[in-house]
């Protein structure tokens, strides 16, 4: 829960928003640049509120139904900073789709192997150039917390583009 805590909390730390607020900046962009997806937002929601770390109002405008816009409290906004100042120090190991196929490497004739590999050098290839463009856009538009993240990712693909070509001078 505490990876669900910080999501919803740091998301309320910008400002009071309503559910679907909440789920559509989880899904179009934290989904998107930090690979993070919440299943369900309304039940961690309460829990928090339970905690006192965030309050639901209930807002009627107009003819539109009624919304709960959750802001959070000063024990929120404290808990939020713990966490954040956690997660800087948290680590846990990355997980790449390759890990795998290298364990069963052994499986395959290393000439199918190579070409296999040089094809997934074509692909991170093709995202380092796409990441960068992203993160000169992203730079240029103000939001540069989205392009420290697309740059952390662009020197793990850029990392796994050099581990590539020297694992398939050893095959």
């Amino acid at each position: 829960m505490i990876e669900q805590e910080l999501i919803l909390l740091g998301l309320l730390k910008e400002g009071p928003k309503h559910g679907y607020q909440i789920k559509k900046e989880i899904k179009d962009i934290l989904f998107l640049f930090a690979g993070t997806d919440l299943k369900s937002i309304y039940y961690p929601l309460r829990v928090l509120e339970k905690r006192n770390l965030l309050v639901k109002r209930t807002i009627k405008s107009g003819r539109h139904p009624v919304r709960y816009v959750y802001e959070l409290t000063p024990k929120g906004e404290a808990r939020f900073s713990s966490l954040l100042t956690r997660s800087f120090l948290d680590f846990k190991r990355p997980q790449f789709s390759l890990d795998l196929s290298l364990y069963f490497l052994n499986y395959i004739k290393p000439k199918i192997a190579k070409h296999k590999l040089r094809a997934r050098m074509l692909i991170l290839s093709k995202l380092s150039k796409d990441m960068k463009q992203t993160i000169d856009d992203l730079k240029k538009r103000g939001l540069v917390s989205l392009a420290y993240i697309l740059e952390h990712n662009l020197q793990m693909v850029q990392g796994e583009s050099q581990f590539l070509y020297r694992l398939i001078s050893k095959i």
